[in-house]
């Protein structure tokens, strides 16, 4: 059985008073068994998003006491191995605004129901670039970056330091291979390719043989500026860093990463939304609890600007070209009106600093520098937006 939470209610001025508008936002979340992985030194929070919803929420209901605007939130929560697409028709019937922290093909699934068509649904969890590409929906959004526009980043970065000479080492799961495909779309993008590379095929334990495997099996990649690491659920890659063959960078899904949060963010005003986020949550901010605190303040950035809670109203306003988000990144945040991705900046990060924020210098555009980054308008499949 699935499990719904109403995590809170709008109070105006302390009393139980209606709002002149009203907006109920849901959560879904639907749990995918994740893989066994060699290490549990960084175990997913169990509120992972959701903390990022709450923080939006409040951040919402500080705005809207002084407006007359009120917001709630209710969480359904999916077991592994349910079937989402009953408690998402069940939601959908409370309110026409969801939040999913889902699997790609479970956000087309629900984005198809007939209970949804007219709904505005964010996609806060899934990079795969064909969601925002040739298996795009009108009503989907999507606050998270795509993996392509963080590959992106990283090669503007490579180009950048004129690391032409790369190499890279692929997991074998799925989000792995997905980050790997990304990539190699984005070399070609900015005129580089992969000099080698190898598929990581070690199902022996890593921690006590790390020093000893890995020196050999990046032997064969000979020189090169940098290490690429394919390896998005952080199963090896960390085995990788300084055990290499070659004194080389590691980036990608490990060392010097493209995200779009990290902890050491602090300039923009992001200290405040870090710390705010920590003292309730008692951990940092993750990229993903970044989306859903992006959807969140999208919605409420469009009900504090419309004065409405009307999904037609709301979705037109965010698509639009007044629409702008302050999402603490150095510049407002919009929506391609294409195919309904979150424009924003992507921060190359390795754990202990921000290294630089992309686009990079001199990566120019004809109408957003911010759309150099991801799938453009002219390489756009995307139909459903038209």
């Amino acid at each position: 059985m699935h499990r719904v939470t109403i995590l809170a209610t709008a109070l105006l001025c302390g009393q139980g008073v209606s709002a002149d508008v009203a907006l109920n936002v849901g959560y879904l979340s639907a749990e995918a068994p994740r893989p066994p992985t060699l290490s549990n030194l960084d175990p997913v929070p169990a509120n992972l998003g959701l903390a990022g919803a709450q923080t939006g929420l409040q951040d919402n209901l500080t705005t809207g006491k002084f407006l007359g605007h009120g917001y709630s939130l209710t969480e359904v929560e999916v077991a592994v191995g349910e079937d989402p697409l009953e408690p998402a028709r069940d939601l959908l019937q409370s309110t026409s605004f969801i939040l999913l922290d889902a699997p790609a093909e479970t956000l087309t699934a629900i984005a198809d129901l007939p209970e949804a068509q007219g709904a505005i649904l964010f996609n806060i969890s899934a990079g795969e670039l064909s969601l925002r590409d040739t298996e795009c929906r009108a009503n989907l959004l999507h606050s998270l970056p795509s993996d392509a526009m963080r590959t992106d980043a990283l090669a503007q970065f490579f180009v950048q330091r004129r690391w032409s000479d790369l190499v890279m080492i692929s997991g074998s799961y799925a989000q792995d291979q997905a980050y790997a495909e990304a990539m190699r779309r984005s070399l070609k993008k900015f005129g580089m390719a992969l000099s080698e590379e190898k598929s990581w095929t070690f199902d022996a334990d890593m921690r006590r043989t790390a020093s000893q495997e890995i020196p050999l099996f990046t032997q064969d990649l000979g020189d090169y500026d940098a290490l690429i690491v394919a390896d998005e659920l952080h199963d090896f890659g960390r085995y990788v860093l300084y055990n290499t063959w070659e004194a080389r960078p590691v980036v990608g899904s490990e060392g010097l990463s493209a995200v779009t949060w990290s902890p050491v963010i602090e300039q923009w005003g992001a200290a405040q939304l870090q710390s705010r986020f920590s003292e309730a949550h008692a951990r940092d901010m993750a990229s993903q609890d970044y989306a859903a605190w992006a959807a969140m303040r999208s919605l409420g950035e469009a009900v504090t600007r419309t004065n409405s809670a009307d999904p037609h109203t709301l979705r037109s306003y965010i698509l639009s070209d007044s629409f702008e988000l302050a999402g603490f990144k150095g510049r407002p945040l919009t929506y391609r009106a294409w195919n309904g991705q979150l424009r924003q900046p992507i921060a190359i990060a390795h754990p202990r600093a921000l290294v630089a924020q992309a686009p990079l210098e001199g990566f120019l555009h004809q109408t957003n520098e911010l759309d150099s980054m991801g799938l453009d308008r002219p390489e756009s499949q995307c139909e459903a937006f038209q």
